[in-house]
């Protein structure tokens, strides 16, 4: 069966599909695929030994402005909340730093790459497997709407937000994909 996204902000008319909001505001278990959701000891991409709790902690912790340079204290967030860097503040987005101890700046596609996903693949793989396999099995029996925030799937669509829906759509396609 398939699973699509939509958008949290949008009324789904889908009712012969099971509906699961996987947003941070989502009911138990599904709230637990939001990057905000504190797992825990997540290795942070590109810093040995260093931990965060939140994969959104980590995306923010490594954010460079042009006034602030990385925040540390964003891997210890386990609450969900005050996880946001925001241009209002710190001014223009430079970059991320390539580790928290790291000299290079990766643009936004090369971040994306080598932080965010690396970072939200590790959730699922090792503190999901269990919701994963709930979703699978319901897949198996009807279509699935996963709500997010945003609908985009592209990694390389760089003009909006990353659907973390879209990535969990991607990595339940993997499961079922025949081994070559």
């Amino acid at each position: 069966m398939p699973i699509e996204v939509a958008s949290k902000r949008r009324k789904v008319k889908r009712p012969d599909a099971v509906v699961v909001d996987v947003t941070s505001r989502g009911p138990e278990p599904w709230v637990r695929f939001s990057p905000f959701f504190p797992h825990g000891r997540i290795p942070v991409p590109l810093s040995p030994g260093v931990t965060s709790e939140s994969v959104e902690g980590l995306w923010q912790a490594l954010k460079v402005f042009e006034g602030a340079d990385v925040d540390p204290s964003k891997l210890a967030v386990t609450s969900m909340k005050g996880l946001k860097r925001t241009v209002r503040r710190f001014g223009p987005v430079q970059g991320h730093r390539a580790g928290l101890a790291g000299e290079r700046l990766l643009d936004y596609r090369t971040a994306r790459q080598e932080i965010y996903l690396p970072a939200y693949r590790w959730v699922l793989e090792h503190c999901l497997r269990a919701e994963v396999e709930r979703l699978h099995e319901l897949a198996g029996s009807a279509d699935v709407v996963l709500l997010d925030y945003t609908t985009n799937g592209d990694v390389e669509d760089l003009s909006t937000p990353l659907s973390h829906a879209a990535l969990i759509v991607d990595h339940l396609g993997r499961l079922t994909a025949p081994a070559s």
